[in-house]
């Protein structure tokens, strides 16, 4: 019987874990589990580094956050999992500094078991004040505007502390000594209640207590939270949410909810371990969970995430959500406060002008908000938390590297951009942005461009960006002072997923998404690249087709599958009227001419056009209402228990070209005999996952990176690691760094490090 594979986990715990006997519980819990490794204080929090078997080690993490020592608390729990080192016991370390305490900005943090229990106490002074807070918990990056973090530096200077409140922030022995943002009902922030027309309709518990009735009636409310508006509805109420579809402009792309708690959550959805540790933990995400199928009845709208099996789902993590959803008793919508492709409102009078004919109520306050944050995303992947969407409560933690960088800028690529800047060895990487898609959009990516090198007090010495010449965040770099380092966008997601995993080169990096500029000016997308100390080789790509009328393929899945047949077939396809039934005559002879004169008509190699192109080939999408529509679909339609993959083929050469048209052909087939979806579809996504152990063994390098947008798909990962490591790698992918474009700037940063310095770190 085979021993179980060794496994290792890198822990940063953050919070109040000095002082406090953290380091010998660790050691007696690692000693009593059997594992190896070390633990020590650094200026960065308490840091572990551990390994064992892979079950065990699982144990071992819950443990650690669930039997804490009575006095710590756990503010953030970074947690990566690595290649083995060979410990061969556990041992308590001497601290260090890493050469000195680096400035460290923690994200906002979710509401503690004390504050809560405190608001739902009628004794305790601060029973239904909706911003309780204390050392432990609240906002901190929403609200600083500069370093050092004292109250001065936030935006709570403008509310003075009453005696009490003072009190406690003197006082060693309370545990709100020092805390920045600390008030109370008689000194801090208050609510009220708008109508759409800004008119003050009640204050304090109040306005709290109207605003719940407002989403009972089925009405709108704009809610002005942590990091900015969101705009809530009763989850339950089609009328409601169908209102709230048609006034966004959101026509069918989930909507993320709020459960009053863990009970109420789970008759609505599947919960695992992980799961449910995601939920509850200090960063509080959106957490991606399977709906329960087997409830007797549907507490919530098939129009909040409509044909799909996921829900996102938080729980409430600041005092004002606990006190709404506790008076609501029932799970709510809670989307970002904006129109599609806008960033979140922060102000409430620019939230009256912008959510004008949205939201019919405002429950606002008079804390300001300093920058946007938008709510994290997450969800379990191989057991272990994948982040998709980086903002509160991540933001703006570093990736911590062995080696000192030079000061850069990074400012990301197009959609889901974020921007990074790296600090000595530190990382830092802002919250999400968004799609740069509109004039406020752009707007949010130059102020946070500027607000990071301002808060951090460092003047770039170069400033990373995309490759693709139009890109507005290329321009931005063109135009900074200081000198300007495209990196080729998959690349830097390949940098970036190393840098996460402390991997150094050589790795082969499978970057798979919907495009990015090449270095030979096609769109890539499908890419094998072999990283090196000096840069990348393109050891490999999905074979090429065209995209008759270019970006627009995007939001039509049926334009990437007339490119794939027009590869294979040139001009007999227009004589095979059975594959293009989703075209008009006019419309068949405009791609016609795009594609024989190969005019607007782009090659590409992407990964995620071919996802589209199978969706609209089997007739389950022909044209998406969002991006990575299409391929969500595809993954639903899994089944788990279909086994075997379709045929490819590898051309020789360099690079070596992986060519999906024997798979395409047999696919075709299977959808002319009325082969079952579900059957078509796993054998797709297994037939992937088979492309990237083929070119792992003409490779031969046994490290792979998996990252780009397309491993946001949990089947394709899952079954890629697993094959991967059947076959004797050892596969790496993202876990606290999104794999799609929001991550993207951390490899950027690496690349012009590389090229400042000569060498990649």
């Amino acid at each position: 019987m085979n021993a179980p594979r060794t496994e290792r986990a890198k822990v940063i715990v953050r919070g109040a874990v000095q002082g406090v006997g953290f380091r010998p519980f660790v050691y007696r819990r690692a000693t009593e589990l059997h594992l190896r490794g070390w633990v020590l204080n650094s200026a960065q929090g308490v840091v572990i580094d551990v390994e064992g078997a892979g079950d065990t080690l699982r144990e071992f993490l819950l443990q650690l956050e669930k039997e804490k020592p009575p006095r710590a608390v756990i503010q953030s729990f970074e947690c990566s999992f690595l290649e083995a080192s060979g410990y061969e016991r556990f041992e308590i370390r001497e601290s260090h500094d890493d050469g000195g305490k680096s400035v460290l900005i923690l994200p906002d943090i979710a509401a503690c078991p004390d504050c809560v229990a405190e608001i739902f106490d009628p004794g305790n002074r601060r029973h239904r004040y909706p911003f309780t807070n204390c050392t432990n918990c609240g906002p901190r990056f929403s609200i600083i505007e500069s370093l050092p973090y004292d109250r001065a530096n936030t935006s709570m200077r403008k509310f003075a502390m009453c005696p009490e409140c003072d009190r406690e922030y003197h006082d060693p022995l309370d545990r709100r000594f020092h805390a920045q943002p600390n008030a109370c009902p008689h000194c801090g922030p208050q609510l009220e209640l708008w109508d759409a027309n800004g008119a003050v309709l009640s204050h304090r518990d109040e306005a709290l207590l109207k605003a719940a009735q407002s989403i009972r009636e089925g009405r709108i409310l704009a809610l002005k939270g942590v990091g900015g508006f969101q705009l809530i509805v009763d989850a339950g109420s089609e009328p409601a949410v169908m209102r709230l579809r048609a006034r966004k402009r959101r026509e069918e792309k989930p909507f993320a909810l709020m459960a009053p708690s863990l009970a109420l959550l789970r008759e609505d959805c599947e919960v695992s371990g992980p799961e449910e540790r995601l939920l509850l933990s200090p960063e509080s995400p959106i957490v991606l969970l399977r709906r329960n199928v087997k409830g007797k009845r549907l507490r919530i709208s098939l129009l909040v995430a409509p044909g799909n099996p996921y829900l996102g789902v938080m729980l409430p993590y600041s005092p004002l959500h606990h006190l709404l959803l506790a008076e609501l008793g029932f799970p709510v919508v809670a989307t970002s406060g904006n129109l599609s492709d806008e960033p979140i409102c922060i102000d409430q009078d620019e939230a009256l002008e912008r959510l004008r004919g949205i939201a019919d109520f405002f429950l606002v306050h008079d804390r300001p908000v300093v920058r946007h944050m938008d709510d994290s995303i997450a969800r379990v992947v191989c057991g272990c938390e994948q982040v998709l969407r980086r903002a509160r409560g991540y933001a703006p933690l570093p990736v911590h590297l062995k080696t000192p960088l030079p000061t850069i800028l990074a400012v990301g690529a197009h959609v889901k951009t974020s921007v990074a800047l790296s600090a000595g060895a530190d990382i830092f990487i802002s919250q999400h942005i968004g799609d740069l898609e509109t004039g406020a959009a752009h707007a949010a990516f130059r102020q946070t461009a500027a607000d990071l090198p301002r808060l951090y007090d460092a003047a770039p010495k170069a400033v990373a960006c995309d490759m693709h010449p139009d890109y507005l965040t290329t321009r931005f770099a063109a135009g900074h002072p200081a000198p300007s380092h495209p990196v080729q966008h998959h690349f830097a997601h390949v940098l970036a997923c190393m840098a996460e995993n402390e991997l150094e080169p050589p790795v082969l990096g499978v970057a798979w998404d919907g495009a990015g500029f090449g270095t030979d000016g096609t769109v890539w997308g499908g890419e094998f690249l072999l990283a090196n100390g000096g840069g990348f080789d393109r050891v490999g790509h999905l074979r090429q087709f065209r995209l008759p009328g270019g970006d627009a393929a995007v939001k039509e899945p049926r334009r990437s599958a007339l490119g794939v047949l027009f590869e294979i077939f040139g001009d007999e396809l227009w004589d095979r009227d059975e594959w293009l039934g989703a075209f008009s005559k006019q419309e068949a002879l405009l791609f016609k001419q795009m594609l024989e004169k190969k005019i607007n008509a782009p090659l590409t190699s992407s990964a995620g056009r071919l996802f589209d192109a199978v969706a609209a080939l089997i007739g389950l999408r022909q044209r998406a209402s969002f991006e990575g529509q299409a391929a969500m679909e595809l993954e639903f339609a899994i089944d788990p228990d279909v086994a075997g993959a379709y045929p490819f083929a590898i051309r020789d050469g360099v690079p070596r070209v992986i060519d999906w048209q024997p798979m395409i052909l047999e696919m075709m087939h299977d959808v002319l005999r009325c082969a079952d979806i579900r059957f078509i579809s796993t054998r797709f996504h297994n037939t992937l996952a088979e492309m990237i152990v083929a070119m792992a063994r003409e490779t031969g390098e046994h490290r792979i990176v998996l990252t780009g947008g397309c491993f946001q798909n949990r089947y394709l990962t899952e079954r890629a690691v697993e094959r991967l490591i059947e076959s004797g790698f050892r596969p790496h992918w993202h876990q606290r760094i999104p794999p799609n474009d929001g991550g993207i700037a951390l490899g950027q940063i690496i690349a012009a490090a590389s090229a400042i310095r000569g060498k990649i770190p």
